[in-house]
């Protein structure tokens, strides 16, 4: 990408019992627009015995985006949803005031080989909309805009962007886009893009100014409007970014908040076990010492 203005590498951190990639937030960059935390999940091969299991643990200030590539996940959260997600969907759940959930592997495949493969991110909710009610959104491969263009493949997994406009429903000026390519070949889209953007490469490589960059790599731009670079044969890219918000985010485990008074009165409801629970659950993540970021 033209204009590179930081280059993060994903670094491995421990959700549980599963390792990931952690892309954001960084100390150098905490946010990308309203985009404030993304995980690289695997790809991971899981044996017969080796089964995601995250129990139920809580947000609030933010919506969680859940988007696979391999792999299955069953969401189950405290307003009652049920939901195996495949890839290609979109599992959009907005925290707002609070919310619990849990992520395991489905039932059907815990005792199997499989593989498990996908993104987990995290968008702040603007200031006046941080404590909303909580909502749940699931949305089928179907329903998220893709199409072809000079070569190359487009999906907009959510926000807006080339004059089109997701499915899911987002809450400030944002957009989440893949984009493949089989052929070298170059790409130019800063006009359609707007705020921060940043650039994560999944599979094959870009080329820019010059220099060659690989997967597990997400390169931020000084202008998003001159975002131009050449994708190599066979890359698979994401663009994300947007609007940033003028308030600085806090952030302390699973929440995310304009003010830290909202931060530890989710701390004492999380350590009180008061939050409403996740319909069949009993465990649950205990509240972790780590300090605010």
């Amino acid at each position: 990408m033209s204009n590179i203005k930081l280059i993060i590498d994903e670094r491995p951190a421990n959700i549980g019992n599963f390792m990931v990639g952690r892309l954001l937030p960084f100390r150098e960059k905490r946010m990308v627009g309203p985009f404030s935390f993304i995980d690289h999940m695997g790809p991971a091969a899981m044996s017969d015995h080796e089964n995601l299991d995250v129990p139920p643990h809580p947000h609030i200030g933010l919506s969680t985006l859940t988007f696979l590539f391999e792999g299955e996940i069953t969401h189950k959260d405290s307003l009652g949803n049920n939901v195996v997600i495949k890839p290609g969907q979109v599992n959009w759940m907005t925290s707002g005031s609070g919310i619990v959930h849990s992520e395991r592997t489905p039932e059907h495949l815990r005792h199997t080989d499989k593989m498990l493969h996908g993104l987990q991110i995290w968008v702040a909710l603007p200031k006046a909309l941080e404590q909303m009610e909580p909502e749940f959104f699931h949305v089928e491969e179907k329903d998220i805009p893709h199409w072809e263009e000079n070569g190359l493949q487009f999906k907009l997994i959510a926000g807006e962007a080339f004059g089109k406009k997701s499915a899911v429903p987002v809450y400030c000026p944002l957009y989440f886009i893949e984009i493949k390519s089989t052929a070298r070949q170059k790409v130019n889209i800063g006009e359609h893009l707007f705020g921060e953007s940043a650039l994560y490469i999944l599979e094959g490589a870009i080329a820019s100014e010059g220099n060659v960059f690989e997967p597990k790599h997400i390169l931020i731009a000084n202008d998003a409007k001159l975002c131009e670079f050449e994708m190599l044969e066979n890359s698979t890219i994401y663009i994300f970014g947007g609007e940033p918000f003028p308030e600085e985010r806090f952030m302390h485990w699973n929440f995310v908040a304009t003010d830290r008074a909202l931060i530890e009165e989710a701390k004492t409801k999380w350590l009180n076990q008061s939050y409403k629970p996740v319909p069949g659950e009993t465990d649950f993540v205990p509240l972790p010492t780590q300090s605010m970021r």
